[in-house]
C-alpha cells in the first residue's frame, strides 16, 4: 500500500479497508508525496508518514512495515528517487514466491514503485501494480492526464506505463468519482464507538477546520476516491475492467482499466467490513 495520506481523508478510509481485510496480507504501507496541491507544505512525505503510523497504531497493526517514501517526484523518467519505501517494495518484490506477485496498491503518485523498477529491474516479473489516476471517457475513448496523482509526478506514471512486462491495473479518477460518503452518515456509524472509529470521524473533522477557508462551514460529501480501488482489488465482481492499450504516448502495450464501479455495493462492502472489525474488537 502506497499512500499520500495526509493529502485528502479518503487515503485513511481506504488504508483501513485493506488493513481490516482478512484475506489480505499487507508487506508494508509506504508514505507518498503531494507536493502540487495547494498550500502544500514543503515537506509533504512527512505528514502522509505520520498519519500512516497512527493509523497503525490505532488499528494494532505493529506488525506491518511503513518505510518513508521519497519527498520529491522524479526529475526524468530515467533518475531514480531512492528512499526506504523504494528499497522495501524491492526486497518484498524479490522475497514473493515464484508464481506469484506482489500487489502494490498506489493511491497517490506512482514515485515509490518507478524507483524500485529504476533501481531494480528485476522486480518488473514480480510486481502488479494497481494505480488510481488518469482519466478516461470509455465512450469517447479519450484520455486526460489533468488528474491530481498524475501531475504529482508524471515522469513516473511514464516509468510504468512505459515498462514491458509489468503488470498494470487502472482505476480511472472518472471511475471512481461515484464513490461518496457523506458526513451524516459517517457520524451516525461511527462516532463515539472509540478506536479507528472515532479516528476516521476525528480525521474528516480537523480536515474541515484546517481548510475551512475552501470549506464551509463543513464538508457534508467526500469522493472516497481510493477506496475504490481497494474494494475493486478486494471484491473484482463489484467493478468493470476491460483490457486497452496504455495512453497514447506511452508504450502501445495492453494494461487493464476499471471502467466502472458499483458504488453503492463498494460502500456497503466497506461498512460491512468495518463494522465486523469494530464488533470483534469489542
Amino acid at each position: 500500500m502506497d499512500a499520500d495520506t495526509a493529502n485528502e481523508i479518503d487515503d485513511a478510509f481506504a488504508l483501513t479497508r485493506a488493513l481490516v481485510e482478512p484475506r489480505f496480507q499487507i508487506e508494508g504501507i509506504t508514505s507518498a508525496q503531494w507536493h502540487t496541491q495547494e498550500e502544500a507544505p514543503r515537506d509533504t512525505v512527512g505528514p502522509s508518514q505520520q498519519l500512516n503510523e497512527e493509523l497503525l497504531r490505532v488499528l494494532d497493526r505493529a506488525d506491518v512495515p511503513h518505510p518513508t517514501g521519497s519527498n520529491f517526484p522524479l526529475v526524468s523518467p530515467v533518475k531514480p528517487q531512492p528512499s526506504p519505501a523504494a528499497q522495501h517494495i524491492i526486497r518484498k518484490a524479490l522475497e514473493t514466491p515464484a508464481g506469484e506477485k506482489l500487489i502494490v496498491a498506489i493511491l497517490g503518485p506512482c514515485t515509490n514503485l518507478a524507483s524500485a523498477v529504476l533501481l531494480e529491474p528485476a522486480i518488473i516479473p514480480k510486481v502488479s501494480c494497481h494505480f488510481i489516476g488518469l482519466r478516461h471517457d470509455p465512450k469517447q475513448r479519450l484520455w486526460s492526464r489533468d488528474e491530481f496523482n498524475t501531475n504529482n509526478d508524471p515522469n513516473a506514471l511514464d516509468v510504468l506505463l512505459n515498462t514491458p512486462g509489468l503488470e498494470f491495473h487502472l482505476m480511472t479518477a472518472s471511475a471512481a468519482q461515484s464513490r461518496v460518503f457523506e458526513k451524516a452518515d459517517v457520524d451516525r456509524r461511527l462516532k463515539g464507538k472509540g478506536g479507528i472509529a472515532d479516528f476516521l470521524v476525528r480525521l474528516w473533522d480537523n480536515y474541515d477546520r484546517a481548510w475551512q477557508r475552501r470549506v464551509a462551514p463543513t464538508k457534508a460529501t467526500w469522493v472516497m476516491w481510493d477506496i475504490a480501488l481497494i474494494a475493486a482489488i478486494t471484491r473484482p465482481e463489484l467493478a468493470k475492467a476491460v483490457t486497452m492499450d496504455a495512453p497514447p504516448g506511452n508504450l502501445k502495450r495492453p494494461i487493464s482499466v476499471w471502467v466502472e464501479i458499483d458504488a453503492a455495493w463498494m460502500r456497503e462492502d466497506f461498512w460491512q467490513s468495518l463494522e465486523k472489525h469494530l464488533a470483534a474488537r469489542r
